[in-house]
C-alpha cells in the first residue's frame, strides 16, 4: 500500500466520521424542527404559524426546493441573515458576479385582486379567534363527500394528512401574501404542484370534531391566520 493511497483513505475515514458525527447531532429546543417523511416547507410552516418565505430565508433555502426528512429546520429569526457576496474579482480580469441563493422579498398584499368565493355552501359552525387554535378559521358544516372547491386561483403546495389534527389537508398559494388551507377531507382530488383555477373540484367533505361533516377552511396572510368572513363574500 502506497504512501498515497494510505492518505487518501485516512481522509475517507476522517469524512465518514465527520458525516456520522452530523447525522448524530440533534439540536434541541423550541426554535429547532427536525423534518419528517410527510412535511414540505409549507406544511411545516403552516404548523408553527410562520411565513413560508420567511422560513426558507431563515434556512438559507429557495422556497421551492424540496426539504430532506431529517433536515433540522431554524423556526425563530437567526442573529444574521444570508447577504449577498461580494463580487469576485481578479486582477486583469472583469469581476465575477457570483448569483447569490436568495428568496423574493414578500409582495405587496394583492387582497383586492383576488376573487373569492366559499369553499362549499353550509352553515358557518363559529366564529374565527386568534387567540383559540381551534378557531383560526371557520368550520362550515355539510355533508359527507360534499364537493370542496378552491376559493380562488393558485397552486396547491400541501396535499396529504401530515399535519396532525387536521385530517386530509390541502394548501393553495394564492400570491406571495394568501395562503388558503382546507382540512378534514374525506379524499383529495388534487395533487401538489398542480394549478387549480377558482372554483376547481379539489377535495371531498369528511368529518372533523365530534365526527360532524364539516369542513375547516382558513386563509393566511402573510403566514398568519385572518378571519375569512373578511374576504369571502356574504353568502346568498
Amino acid at each position: 500500500m502506497t504512501r498515497l493511497y494510505r492518505l487518501i483513505i485516512l481522509n475517507l475515514l476522517l469524512l465518514l466520521s465527520a458525516c456520522s458525527a452530523l447525522q448524530q447531532q440533534n439540536l434541541k429546543g423550541p426554535g429547532w424542527y427536525r423534518v419528517k417523511p410527510t412535511d414540505t416547507l409549507y406544511s411545516v410552516a403552516w404548523r408553527y404559524g410562520l411565513d413560508p418565505q420567511q422560513l426558507a430565508l431563515w434556512n438559507g433555502i429557495l422556497e421551492s426546493s424540496a426539504i430532506i426528512p431529517g433536515q433540522q429546520l431554524i423556526l425563530i429569526k437567526p442573529d444574521k441573515l444570508p447577504t449577498k457576496p461580494e463580487p469576485v474579482t481578479t486582477s486583469g480580469s472583469k469581476s465575477l458576479k457570483k448569483k447569490p441563493v436568495i428568496v423574493k422579498p414578500l409582495a405587496p398584499s394583492y387582497n383586492q385582486a383576488i376573487l373569492w368565493r366559499w369553499p362549499v355552501e353550509g352553515t358557518v359552525l363559529n366564529r374565527f379567534s386568534i387567540n383559540d387554535l381551534g378557531r383560526r378559521g371557520i368550520d362550515i358544516a355539510g355533508k359527507i363527500g360534499q364537493p370542496v372547491n378552491a376559493v380562488a386561483a393558485g397552486k396547491v403546495v400541501y396535499s396529504g394528512s401530515g399535519v396532525s389534527g387536521l385530517g386530509n389537508l390541502i394548501i393553495i398559494k394564492h400570491d406571495n401574501t394568501y395562503l388558503s388551507a382546507y382540512a378534514f377531507n374525506s379524499k383529495i382530488i388534487v395533487q401538489e404542484g398542480s394549478q387549480v383555477k377558482r372554483g376547481a373540484h379539489i377535495a371531498d367533505m369528511g368529518r372533523g370534531k365530534n365526527n360532524k361533516p364539516m369542513l375547516r377552511f382558513q386563509i393566511r396572510k402573510n403566514g398568519k391566520p385572518v378571519d375569512p368572513l373578511h374576504f369571502l363574500p356574504e353568502m346568498k
